[in-house]
């Protein structure tokens, strides 16, 4: 499965362009299928290889920044290089749900309270 489509690259709103945005709008998720980690990405851009997206240096990766729900609940950066190497306990890599419906990021934080 293709983690990132073009569609979804031109979704995604660039990094830090959501700054002021209290409750900012969730774009896609990823998960693994046999783990209990979720991804969700608001915001994204591709990086070089020193993870700068502001550089006139060749893109190498896609950083993301979104909620992560695994150990913890919280807000940070993950790339599409890391989510490809993830795999689970029965080794299933990362999944992109593609029927996740975008939503406001505190909707997609009520998902995860405990």
């Amino acid at each position: 499965m293709q983690l990132l489509t073009k569609e979804l690259r031109e979704k995604l709103p660039p990094l830090y362009s959501q700054e002021n945005n209290a409750d900012p709008l969730v774009v896609c998720k990823f998960f693994t299928p046999d783990a209990n980690w979720t991804w969700y990405a608001y915001e994204g851009s591709p990086v070089d290889k020193d993870g700068y997206y502001d550089t006139d240096k060749e893109k190498v990766d896609f950083l993301f920044f979104g909620l992560v729900s695994g150990l913890d609940v919280e807000i940070g950066y993950f790339s599409l290089s890391e989510l490809e190497k993830v795999r689970g306990q029965f080794g299933l890599p990362v999944e992109r749900d593609k029927f996740f419906v975008p939503a406001p990021l505190s909707q997609v934080r009520k998902w995860h309270e405990t």
